[in-house]
């Protein structure tokens, strides 16, 4: 997990410090759902903390942070592949690439993982967590998206396609939490 931090910080902490405070946020919640996710705790850990490395001024080759971020960690690092495709489909990103014309790119480099619980923890910690790395609700997050980019911009008609689908993963990670807890 240090390595992933190392590159986190080193890509975000100075171009990008309000996204590097909400990668951190997101890696604290990660840390959380340790005991949820099992064997898959390190792999959660690494994609929390770089899953916007993509928005990194220098990484930025297409403008779509998950395709970008991914094709770097994979490329310039050679980071595990489970890494790298919960990176490249953190937060149900097919559907923003399908916006933006990438989908079958997207899908053909990097697969949406297998492991179904690893892709909804990912979505909760970074659907739970504010810009600037506060603990939030889903709810509030995806309005507050909505807000920032507009409800008309390809990111706001991306965010409220995506939403329930947000809010079932949030609810499987909860449900998951509560089955986790000592009786």
């Amino acid at each position: 997990m240090s390595w992933a931090w190392r590159i986190a910080e080193a890509e975000l902490a100075t171009s990008l410090p309000r996204r590097w405070a909400h990668s951190q946020g997101v890696a604290a919640r990660a840390a959380q759902l340790a005991g949820v996710a099992g064997d898959g705790a390190p792999t959660l850990a690494a994609s929390a903390v770089l899953h916007d490395v993509g928005y990194a001024p220098r990484l930025a080759v297409t403008g779509f942070h998950p395709l970008d971020g991914a094709r770097f960690l994979r490329d310039e690092h050679g980071a595990d592949e489970r890494v790298t495709r919960l990176v490249a489909n953190h937060s149900l990103a097919l559907l923003e690439a399908e916006e933006r014309g990438l989908r079958e790119v997207l899908e053909a480099e990097f697969p949406l993982p297998e492991d179904q619980l690893l892709v909804d923890a990912l979505v909760y910690c970074d659907m739970t967590t504010t810009p600037d790395g506060e603990p939030t609700t889903a709810r509030e997050r995806v309005a507050e998206i909505v807000g920032r980019y507009g409800a008309d911009s390809l990111v706001g008609r991306f965010i409220r396609r995506a939403e329930p689908e947000i809010y079932a993963a949030v609810a499987r990670v909860e449900a998951a939490m509560g089955d986790a807890q000592p009786r």
